[in-house]
């Protein structure tokens, strides 16, 4: 029977990574099992790059903080060897690297997440991860506010071109005259 100081322990774990989840805008929950140390430690330091926690806790503390986060639907899937990837600025990085690393490793399986508040299943993990990032997404709203843009200044230059050609042809002409 673990004591009282182990108890205590594991309660304020449990309330942090409750905090965490509440706090992340995203994250994935995966079977680890099968990945060699090698493949860990590019996987964390990828997350680690990417703003993204990636722990491994007991399936009871994760399940615990998960009900107490108000994504209770995960405890299905925490059976086996489990990792959580949370991150609180980014809501595409979680799932589009650790998809990255479950199409390369038969074992290493996406078995759900939430975003937003709304939990998710392996495959709507998976429709997250075909998202482009955060940055992809702000360039091609940039792009989309440039083109009217460059387009207008195109056509402001066109009338500029065309009015600007006809005096130069015309002063000739008047110079002409005048002599």
């Amino acid at each position: 029977m673990p004591s009282a100081k182990i108890l205590e322990q594991k309660k304020l774990q449990t309330e942090e990574l409750t905090e965490k989840i509440k706090k992340a805008q995203a994250g994935v929950i995966v079977s680890y099992a099968g990945i060699t140390v090698e493949q860990d430690t590019a996987l964390r330091a990828q997350l680690r790059k990417a703003g993204v926690e990636y722990k491994v806790y007991k399936n009871s503390m994760t399940g615990m903080a998960c009900e107490n986060a108000g994504y209770g639907e995960l405890k299905a899937h925490l059976t086996g060897m489990n990792a959580i990837a949370t991150c609180d600025s980014d809501p595409v990085a979680p799932a589009k690297i650790i998809k990255e690393y479950a199409d390369k490793i038969e074992t290493f399986q996406i078995k759900g997440g939430f975003v937003d508040g709304n939990v998710l299943d392996e495959a709507g993990v998976n429709e997250l991860a075909s998202i482009p990032g955060k940055d992809t997404l702000v360039c091609k709203i940039m792009m989309g506010m440039q083109s009217p843009l460059y387009k207008l200044a195109y056509a402001l230059q066109a009338i500029i071109d065309k009015s600007g050609e006809a005096p130069a042809e015309e002063a000739p002409a008047a110079e002409a005259a005048a002599e």
